[in-house]
C-alpha cells in the first residue's frame, strides 16, 4: 500500500503513519516470522521442562527421541524465523530510509526553496541521519508485537504451572514499561536537541568548506575555526547528555528485567520446596526466568526507539512540510530571447530600468559588488518576485507568472561561485549528456588546456568541487557548461575574475563570437567583456547611471574609466 509522493505530510505523526501504511504487508511478515522465533525461544525452555518431567522420570527411549525431535524443529525454527524476519524487515527499513532520503533532497533541489529555517548542513544531516532513525520505526513495531508475544506465551506457561509465577511476569512487565516510558519521553527530547545541535555543526562545516579559500586570504580561518569549535562543543556536550539518559534508561531496564528474573526463578523455588510445582515445572519456570530477560529488555527499548524515531519524523517535516517561499505560475515565455527589467526595486536596487533586446550582447558594469549579486539573484529567481518591487519580464512575459521550469528552460544565469561535481569534466560541462555544443564550448571558454594536459581528455576525472582543479579552471569549466546549454538568454556573472588578461580577452571574444543571435547578459568589471559587447549600461547606486560602448564610456566617463581600466 503506497502513499502519493505529491501527498505532504505535515507533521512527523504524518511521516509515521506514512511509514507504517506503505510498508504493512513486510511488517505483517516480519511479525509473523519475528513472532514465531520468540514463540519458539519461549519454547524450549518450556519444553526442557516438559521433558524433564515426563521423558527422564518415565526413562522412556522413545519419548526420549520425540523429545530430542521436537528440540530440533524449535531450533530450527527458532533460526530460520530469525534469519529470514530480519531479512524482511531490514529490507523494507532501508528502501523506506530511502525514500525520505529521496524526498528531503527532493526539496532542497527543488527550483524554488522552502520557507524553513535550516542551512544545506542541516538539510544533509535530515535527509541521512533522520531518514534512517525515522524508518527504524517498521523494525520497532513487529519486534514490539513479537517480545509482547513472548512475554505472554512465558507468562501462560508459567500460570499453567502456578497463578502466582503468571501475575508475577505479567505485573512485572505492566511496572517495568511504566518506569521506562517516563525515561523515554527524556530521551526524546534531549535526542531532539543533539540531532538540532549536531545539524548546526554540519552546517558550519559546509559553510567553512565553501568558504575556506576566501578566508585564507583575508586571516579569518582562525575565528572560523573557533566559531566551529563552539557550535562542536555544544553538540558534543548534548551527545553526552543524551548518552547518559541512553546509560541510565539501559541500565534502569537491565536492571527492572533482572529483579523481575529473579523473583520468578525465587518464587519458582519456593513453590518447588513447598511441593506445589514439580521439578520439570521448576526447570520450566527458571529456564523462562533467564530466557525472559532478552524480550523483555527487547520490549522495554522500543520506547526508547519510538521516541527517536518521533524526534527525526519531526524534524524531517520542517523539511517536507514547508511552504514554498513563491507560488510559481504555470505560464512559458514567449519565443524570442527579450529580457526586460521595470523599476525592480532589490536590496542595492532602486527602481532598475533596462532592457535587452532579442540577440544583443549587453554588459553590465557594476560598480558595487553587492548590486551585481542583487541582480544576478533577482534574475536566477533565488528570489521570489514577491519579495521585491517591480518586474521582470523574460520573452515578454512577467517572470511570476511563469512555472520556474520553463523560466530555467529560456533563461540560464551562471552564478559567479557555480558548483562543480565529482566525475568528469565532461559530465560536468553536459550534465544530461544531450547537449550538441560541447566542444565548441570547450573551445570559446579556453578549457582547451585543460583537456589537452591529461591523457582521458574530456573524460578526465574530476573531484568533488573541482578540488583537483585551480580556480581558474574551475571557472573555466563553469563556462563550458553555461555555454554548452545554449540556452535562449544566458546571464553570466562575473566568468573571468580568477584567469590572466589574455586569456580573459580570448574567452571575451569566443563568448561574443559562439553567442552571436543569443540573447546574453554579462554582469562584470572585466575591460575585455565590456569591450566584446554591444552596449554597456552602468549599475551605480541602484539604477542605470549611463549606456553606451565601453570605448566611448572610457573616454566620456571618468568615473567609468576610474572603475573599470586595469
Amino acid at each position: 500500500m503506497t502513499t502519493p509522493d505529491t501527498q505532504r505530510p505535515r507533521t512527523g505523526s504524518d511521516i509515521l503513519r506514512t511509514a507504517l501504511r506503505r510498508n504493512v504487508g513486510a511488517m505483517t511478515w516480519g511479525t509473523v516470522l519475528m513472532g514465531l522465533y520468540q514463540a519458539g525461544e519461549t519454547a524450549f525452555p518450556i519444553a526442557l521442562g516438559l521433558i524433564v518431567e515426563h521423558a527422564l522420570q518415565d526413562r522412556s527411549p522413545d519419548a526420549l527421541v520425540v523429545s530430542i525431535g521436537v528440540l530440533a524443529v524449535i531450533i530450527t525454527t527458532v533460526s530460520l524465523s530469525w534469519r529470514f524476519g530480519m531479512r524482511i524487515l531490514q529490507k523494507a527499513n532501508t528502501t523506506e530510509a530511502h525514500r525520505w532520503r529521496v524526498r528531503v533532497a527532493d526539496c532542497g533541489l527543488q527550483p524554488v526553496a522552502r520557507d524553513v529555517d535550516l542551512k544545506s548542513g542541516e538539510v544533509l544531516t535530515i535527509a541521512t541521519e533522520d531518514a534512517d532513525q525515522t524508518a527504524d520505526i517498521i523494525e520497532v513495531v513487529p519486534l514490539l508485537i513479537s517480545s509482547l508475544v513472548a512475554v505472554l506465551v512465558a507468562a501462560v506457561a508459567l500460570g499453567l504451572a502456578d497463578v502466582r509465577l503468571g501475575l508475577l511476569v505479567i505485573v512485572g512487565t505492566v511496572a517495568i514499561l511504566s518506569v521506562l516510558s517516563v525515561l523515554s519521553r527524556r530521551i526524546g527530547s534531549s535526542t531532539r536537541e543533539q540531532q538540532a545541535r549536531v545539524a548546526r555543526a554540519g552546517a558550519k562545516v559546509a559553510d567553512l568548506i565553501t568558504g575556506l579559500r576566501p578566508l585564507h586570504g583575508f586571516g579569518g580561518n582562525l575565528a572560523a575555526f573557533r566559531s566551529y569549535r563552539e557550535v562542536s562543543t555544544e553538540a558534543k556536550r548534548q551527545a553526552v547528555t543524551v548518552a547518559v539518559a541512553n546509560g541510565a534508561y539501559a541500565g534502569t531496564a537491565m536492571a527492572l528485567n533482572a529483579v523481575l528474573a529473579v523473583s520468578v526463578t525465587l518464587t519458582a523455588g519456593w513453590l518447588a520446596f513447598e511441593g506445589r510445582i514439580g521439578i520439570g515445572e521448576l526447570v520450566m519456570a527458571v529456564g523462562l526466568a533467564q530466557f525472559i530477560m532478552e524480550p523483555l529488555k527487547m520490549f522495554s527499548d522500543m520506547p526508547k526507539y519510538v521516541m527517536m524515531a518521533r524526534a527525526s519524523a519531526d524534524r524531517m517535516a520542517l523539511v517536507l512540510a514547508a511552504p514554498p517561499l513563491m507560488t510559481p505560475g504555470t505560464g512559458r515565455p514567449d519565443p524570442g530571447g527579450d529580457l526586460e527589467l521595470d523599476g525592480v526595486r532589490h536590496g542595492a536596487l532602486r527602481a532598475l530600468t533596462f532592457r535587452v533586446r532579442a540577440g544583443e550582447f549587453v554588459a553590465v558594469a557594476a560598480y558595487r559588488p553587492g548590486e551585481a549579486a542583487d541582480l544576478a539573484a533577482v534574475l536566477s529567481v533565488s528570489v521570489p518576485p514577491a519579495a521585491y518591487e517591480g518586474t521582470v519580464r523574460v520573452g515578454g512575459r512577467e517572470i511570476a507568472g511563469l512555472s520556474v521550469e520553463a523560466v530555467r528552460e529560456h533563461l540560464l544565469v551562471n552564478p559567479y561561485e557555480a558548483e562543480i561535481f565529482a566525475g568528469t569534466l565532461r559530465t560536468n560541462i553536459d550534465p544530461t549528456g544531450t547537449s550538441a555544443s560541447v566542444a565548441e564550448a570547450v573551445e570559446a571558454s579556453m578549457l582547451t588546456d585543460v583537456v589537452a594536459l591529461h591523457r582521458e581528455g574530456l573524460d578526465h576525472g574530476v573531484r568533488d568541487r573541482g578540488a583537483n582543479l585551480s580556480g581558474g579552471q574551475r571557472q573555466r569549466l563553469s563556462l563550458a557548461r553555461a555555454l554548452a546549454a545554449d540556452s535562449d538568454v544566458l546571464v553570466l556573472h562575473d566568468p573571468t575574475t580568477a584567469v590572466d588578461a589574455v586569456t580573459e580577452q580570448l574567452i571575451a571574444r569566443n563568448v561574443a563570437a559562439l553567442r552571436r543571435g543569443r540573447t546574453t547578459l554579462v554582469i562584470t568589471s572585466s575591460p575585455a567583456l565590456l569591450d566584446a559587447a554591444d552596449r554597456v549600461l552602468v549599475l551605480d547606486d541602484g539604477v542605470i547611471s549611463a549606456e553606451d560602448t565601453h570605448r566611448n564610456l572610457l573616454a566620456t566617463d571618468e568615473d567609468y574609466c576610474l572603475a573599470v581600466a586595469r
